[in-house]
């Protein structure tokens, strides 16, 4: 980046820091800086302004995210083809950096015009009401709540929990659970998991249900018809799942054809619904599903 920025970026205070869930810059605007229920924009001093319309704002340059995403490839942005088709890079420390741009006709993003900076954060003692439930079903728990409702963070913990306890794998299609860079998971997952990641959610189960013979298996952002006729074929071999769907409520839930798939057909018996992005983690609700078997 210029070193405008990064001296505004270095200029922002500990105190401002503290609570951050991503750092988001947009080509022509200033750098907004996201915690939970607030956004903040950043100023050349460094201070941070709720509004991001104010004539003294920073705004992030076209070179700037130019300067960023090469320095993310480590100065060789042709061999990030992966990444950039991909529209990720992940960073030791658990951080995600989410890519906005142009596709070319050959599925890699360029003309970059937005990076998100995501901070995974790993809080132990969140998953504690629901670990016991894990431990004692015959079936899985599906973990649902909205956007930024801390869904990742708390199934990373179920997962490090039940890790220490049983062999566990963990189907990380992404890297945002596990955190891993250059193969090596970068938050505790617990002793016995594998992790599977950069394939498809579908193929991580079913291959780890073939080859490494786990009691369980955790996976995030359960959206497909595909991934719940997975999950489903792994649960009639006698795994159990932990995962994460988008639903606030039950009825939500149900109303979308992966989860009505995956509720029908029993391979779930508790479903918890976390409270939202001003509360992430907390739960709101715990509910035992009737036709599990």
């Amino acid at each position: 980046m210029t070193e405008t920025l990064r001296a505004a970026m270095e200029r922002v205070s500990e105190k401002d820091r503290q609570g951050l869930t991503d750092i988001c810059l947009y080509c022509g605007r200033p750098p907004a800086f996201v915690s939970p229920g607030r956004i903040r924009y950043l100023k050349a001093d460094g201070t941070l302004m709720t509004s991001g319309r104010s004539g003294s704002l920073l705004n992030v340059s076209k070179s700037d995210l130019k300067t960023i995403v090469s320095a993310l490839a480590q100065h060789s942005v042709h061999t990030c083809d992966r990444e950039l088709r991909q529209g990720f890079f992940n960073l030791p420390g658990g951080i995600r950096v989410g890519v906005a741009g142009v596709y070319t006709s050959g599925g890699i993003l360029k003309d970059w015009n937005a990076l998100d900076f995501r901070f995974a954060s790993a809080f132990h003692g969140c998953a504690d009401k629901i670990y016991p439930r894990m431990l004692g079903s015959r079936r899985g728990l599906l973990i649902c709540g909205s956007v930024n409702s801390g869904k990742t963070t708390m199934i990373r913990e179920l997962c490090r929990l039940c890790g220490d306890q049983e062999r566990v794998s963990l189907i990380d299609e992404r890297g945002e659970i596990s955190a891993i860079c250059e193969g090596e998971p970068q938050f505790d997952i617990g002793l016995l998991t594998s992790v599977i990641s950069g394939i498809s959610r579908s193929r991580g189960i079913v291959s780890a249900v073939r080859t490494l013979s786990p009691s369980m298996i955790f996976c995030d952002e359960l959206a497909s018809v595909e991934d719940a006729e997975a999950v489903n074929e792994g649960s009639g071999c006698g795994v159990r799942f932990a995962a994460t769907m988008h639903a606030r409520d039950m009825e939500q839930l149900l109303s979308r054809r992966t989860g009505r798939m995956l509720i029908e057909a029993g391979a779930f018996d508790t479903a918890v619904f976390l409270e939202g992005s001003s509360s992430p983690g907390k739960i709101r609700d715990i509910h035992i599903i009737d036709n599990a078997s």
